[in-house]
């Protein structure tokens, strides 16, 4: 636990951290008020009590500032250039994007930069893949496993499982974590031998094998209309993704903690047990169960060699995400929903509609309930997972976009697409000036 003191004024406490000062503005204001009262000046204590843990996660790369500045309820917005006001001892590196841009961005290192940034509202942490010494070589492969809606936490834990045991196959360790929402994460320490396009390759081929082995309970399908189960994310292997990192705190309600495990402990966990609130009682006890994870850097050859044999057995590469070039031996990048020609292997395209697109997730859902009671007369037809709510990134927004999938209704009884409601889309303008030049 990092020590330090503090000193409050009429709106702001000024936090010495290890002998450097912090200012706090707004110290007292809600960063979670429906559920857990939590306000930004606890977010940073809880933060400092398990700055260790946290630091190992973050510490020597470069971060991406998903800002909350109105609490976990409002609307986030991601932050890749380092504020121009910041203190002289953060240091910076500048890395290069898919689109042809650059970005100087932030490096935390100590206790003291991880108070500053929660300050500016990083409820949850998102570094970068690489260290800044190496930023085009990453030393971690990312397994993302996000479960579609009405899938058990069990499935998710059976195939966390089924990725242990493949890692271990393929001579890998992986590290698991609970995302502090209904997903689980394991991080792979690689040497940073692999470029980006090599890394996320292993992944597809990882994600492909693991639904091989478990094809009732996980996929490896890009496009939503396709998927079970639990969803394998490779693409969080591109080179400007980021997922969040070790003991971040989840704007849920209940303010959940994406919390480091031991395997013996993932066949049995709840990640409703690992909040604010528990974590620090849990750090104290335990320490952290990832603290060796850097000492175990493995290689991605037997991955590699697996994703030669499924493009030799005819695989092409799997879908990127959409504002990344086409690559060279890619998928269709088109929904089967959406396809307009005939492929070799005839696809079923899925009857999607758009009910909702709004910054405000609340919004969104309120949408979706309105649509239902207006169309109450095929509600009994639609399963779980026919509700398809999408987290939808742009460059420096997010906003959530609610699909239904008609597969289950009678033709007869489809309504058609209206326009959604609400229909606030943030990417809309941007996309639109894009096809015209």
């Amino acid at each position: 636990m990092i020590a330090c003191s503090v000193a409050k004024e009429a709106a702001k406490a000024v936090l010495s951290v290890e002998g450097r000062e912090v200012t706090i503005t707004n110290p007292d204001k809600l960063y979670f008020a429906s559920q857990a009262k939590i306000s930004k000046v606890d977010l940073v204590r809880y933060y400092l009590s398990v700055a260790p843990g946290a630091l190992a996660g973050i510490r020597d790369r470069p971060i991406v500032l998903k800002r909350f500045v109105n609490g976990a309820e409002g609307e986030a917005f991601y932050q890749k250039r380092a504020p121009a006001q910041r203190p002289s001892w953060l240091r910076t590196v500048t890395l290069s994007f898919p689109s042809g841009r650059t970005a100087e961005e932030i490096v935390v290192d100590d206790a003291a930069g991880l108070a500053w940034i929660v300050n500016l509202g990083c409820i949850e942490l998102h570094p970068h893949a690489v260290r800044s010494g190496n930023l085009e070589h990453p030393d971690e492969l990312r397994i993302d496993l996000d479960p579609v809606p009405g899938v058990s936490w069990a499935d998710v834990r059976r195939v966390a499982l089924e990725v242990q045991a493949f890692l271990e196959e393929v001579g890998l360790r992986g590290w698991p974590k609970t995302s502090g929402s209904r997903g689980m994460h394991v991080n792979v320490p690689i040497q940073p031998r692999w470029t980006f396009t090599e890394v996320r390759r292993a992944a597809v081929a990882l994600s492909r094998a693991v639904e091989r082995r478990a094809p009732t309970i996980a996929t490896s399908k890009w496009w939503k209309e396709e998927r079970h189960g639990v969803f394998l994310d490779y693409n969080q292997n591109a080179k400007d993704r980021t997922t969040c990192s070790a003991y971040s705190v989840r704007p849920l309600p209940d303010a959940r903690v994406s919390t480091p495990l031991d395997w013996d402990e993932v066949l049995d966990c709840n990640p409703a047990d690992f909040s604010i609130f528990t974590v620090p009682e849990r750090f104290a006890k335990i320490g952290d169960p990832h603290a060796g994870m850097d000492s175990q850097s493995g290689s991605l050859e037997k991955l590699l060699e697996l994703a030669e044999r499924d493009e030799a057995a005819g695989l092409s590469d799997a879908p990127w995400p959409p504002h990344f070039r086409k690559m060279a031996g890619e998928a269709s990048r088109v929904a089967p929903s959406r396809a307009k020609s005939a492929r070799k292997k005839p696809r079923v395209k899925m009857p999607l509609i758009v009910v909702a697109n709004s910054p405000d997730k609340g919004a969104a859902l309120a949408g979706l309930e309105r649509w239902k009671a207006k169309h109450a007369a095929i509600s009994g037809f639609l399963a779980v997972d026919d509700v398809l709510v999408d987290s939808m990134r742009g460059r420096s927004s997010t906003w959530t976009r609610i699909r239904v999938n008609l597969r289950h209704v009678p033709e007869a009884l489809r309504p058609p697409q209206e326009t959604p409601d609400p229909d606030d889309d943030p990417t809309r303008e941007w996309r639109e000036r894009r096809k015209r030049t």
